[in-house]
């Protein structure tokens, strides 16, 4: 029997960088229904009536035990599981799914799992957060706006001075060392806030998921830092493969976990490109792990109230979630205007600017000289000879 408004509400990390804010989020708006789960529960720190649980996502049968103690209705994932097994479970069972995952494998095998959402009466939304989530959203307004798009290029600024956890920072790490035949290039793009930035192509599975829900056959998201320094060093060092051997991995998920350059704000900027026609949109805020959690938390809602259909969407493929940034506003979020929709737009070397907002200097990524560039440069050479 379906649960939804009156079952428990599983947030898998449910005491981490996002889970808290998660957790926090949903038990202002269910009480005494949040239950967050992970491995350490005697660790958690959470409000009054949030329940802590064991679960370990890599221990045969630890979901098997926790679902049958407990009556769970949805489930957020705030973690990237090793597997789709997770997903399954809970579809199988009639159990609701929110996904923050960021990594495109996952995603299409738990994509393939809509038929037996479908007929277990469960809903799957993935692509849930910022990088892929925000991102989405914003593709879906431009290629509405230009009645299509054969182009999209999406962009997106993290603050180098945020605090993550090492999961966050080790995905990252790791999809630095993923190497492709047919890469991107990068290229300098004007964002809200920051002026003209080089960005390189970075695996977020936005750019694979919109390929299917969208059907744009070219598109592209690439990554910088708000700080340039860091952002040319660890491009420059991907270039040299330095992100491709598991020990190297380790060292720098652990440095770039302690060392903060930069601020916490982010901005995402999607252009999209139909014939001779383009138009952009933009998104500052500040504080991704927290709008991620944000987002998480209000397509949670949708789901608990019975306001979206069943089987395994994309967040962008859901009409009832489109006015999601919207609803961000009062958390820091701010949209800016639509760019220009002209065909002098687009710059011959496929970068983007905008006359509505100010530029500045590109630093290279063989430009790592400054203080700051130095200071993680040191610090991981120091590491490293540790190790």
């Amino acid at each position: 029997m379906n649960t939804t408004k009156t079952g428990s509400i599983l947030v898998v990390g449910g005491y981490g960088a996002v889970g808290t804010i998660v957790s926090r989020t949903l038990d202002g708006w269910f009480p005494g229904r949040v239950l967050a789960a992970g491995r350490r529960p005697q660790q958690a720190r959470l409000e009054p009536g949030i329940t802590a649980v064991r679960l370990d996502l890599h221990e045969p049968g630890s979901l098997d035990e926790l679902l049958r103690q407990h009556s769970i209705s949805t489930v957020v994932l705030c973690v990237e599981p090793p597997d789709s097994a997770l997903a399954r479970t809970c579809l199988r069972q009639g159990i609701h799914l929110v996904d923050i995952g960021a990594s495109d494998q996952l995603l299409c095998k738990v994509e393939a799992m809509a038929d037996l959402a479908i007929d277990s009466g469960a809903t799957a939304v993935l692509s849930v957060g910022v990088a892929p989530g925000l991102t989405n959203l914003l593709a879906q307004q431009v290629h509405q706006t230009l009645g299509g798009t054969d182009q999209l290029d999406i962009t997106v600024l993290l603050g180098a001075g945020e605090h993550h956890g090492l999961d966050a920072v080790g995905w990252t790490v790791g999809q630095l060392g993923q190497q492709s035949a047919h890469e991107a290039r990068r290229f300098s793009v004007a964002l809200a806030g920051y002026g003209a930035r080089t960005a390189y192509p970075f695996g977020f599975s936005d750019q694979y998921t919109l390929r299917r829900t969208l059907g744009v056959g070219n598109v592209t998201t690439r990554l910088c830092l708000d700080s340039a320094p860091l952002t040319a060093l660890l491009f420059g060092l991907k270039r040299i493969g330095a992100f491709r051997t598991e020990p190297l991995r380790k060292a720098l998920t652990q440095i770039l976990a302690r060392i903060h350059i930069g601020t916490s704000r982010f901005a995402i900027r999607v252009d999209g490109q139909r014939g001779g026609r383009h138009a952009a949109y933009n998104l500052t805020g500040i504080e991704q792990s927290r709008i991620t959690a944000l987002v998480a938390a209000h397509v949670t809602r949708k789901i608990v109230t019975g306001s979206l259909p069943t089987g395994v969407h994309h967040i962008e493929q859901l009409p009832a979630l489109a006015d999601i940034p919207s609803q961000l506003l009062e958390h820091g979020v701010t949209l800016w205007p639509p760019g220009p929709r002209q065909p002098t737009a687009a710059r011959r070397d496929g970068s983007y600017s905008d006359s509505m907002l100010i530029t500045a200097p590109v630093v290279d990524e063989d430009s790592v000289s400054t203080a700051g560039g130095r200071e993680v440069l040191e610090t991981f050479l120091d590491y490293h000879r540790e190790v």
